[in-house]
């Protein structure tokens, strides 16, 4: 659990500040970014879901600029963690691709594919107006079309996906496919629609 210390708390004995859960709050941010996006998030939205003080927030992150960064950073670590926990489960490269692709179905609908994908979102709103979001967003798109070049080879590798397949149009295919996932799945889609995509888009490896 990380900590951190924000304005002095009088109820306290001097010199020792209150202290916040950052992963807590940077997590309640996350809610509000994913479903509200960058621009129409405001301040008070944020130091009431993170249940904060302004003067705790500015003190923390400065702006919401800084509260969007960490908390892009903090999505970005969970999401990938989550990820590697459920493909650890399965063995052949196939079916790490299936997982994945199973685990972009059951984001993209119901709350959570209502709320979105911050990555994605972030690449909309921000990419084109502030460096250090286009970096981020741009590393982001990058790694995930990494790994899932990755797991095509190891497919390839093990005799679960086709050797024959261009791995790098493929990777940046399914890349493409479901980063749209997640921007149709805020348009309502239900679980059966979504599952139906990801099936589809396990033939392109045949």
């Amino acid at each position: 659990m990380t900590t951190v210390a924000t304005t002095a708390d009088k109820s306290r004995p001097r010199g020792r500040p209150r202290e916040f859960d950052m992963d807590t709050a940077l997590g309640k941010a996350l809610a509000v970014f994913s479903e509200r996006g960058y621009h129409a998030a405001s301040i008070s939205e944020l130091t009431d879901a993170m249940e904060l003080t302004s003067g705790s927030v500015y003190k923390a992150f400065r702006d919401k600029r800084g509260i969007f960064i960490a908390a892009f950073d903090r999505y970005r670590k969970i999401r990938r963690a989550l990820l590697d926990a459920r493909l650890e489960k399965v063995g052949t490269g196939r079916e790490k691709v299936r997982e994945l692709l199973v685990s972009y179905a059951v984001s993209s609908h119901g709350e959570t594919g209502r709320r979105g994908c911050l990555v994605v979102g972030s690449a909309n709103e921000l990419a084109i107006f502030d460096e250090e979001a286009a970096q981020r967003v741009s590393a982001a798109f990058a790694d995930n079309e990494t790994h899932l070049a990755g797991l095509i080879r190891l497919g390839q590798s093990d005799g679960s996906i086709d050797a024959g397949l261009d791995t790098v149009s493929t990777a940046r295919t399914l890349l493409c496919l479901t980063a749209g996932m997640r921007i149709v799945g805020k348009t309502g889609r239900s679980e059966t629609d979504m599952a139906a995509v990801a099936e589809a888009a396990l033939k392109l490896l045949t």
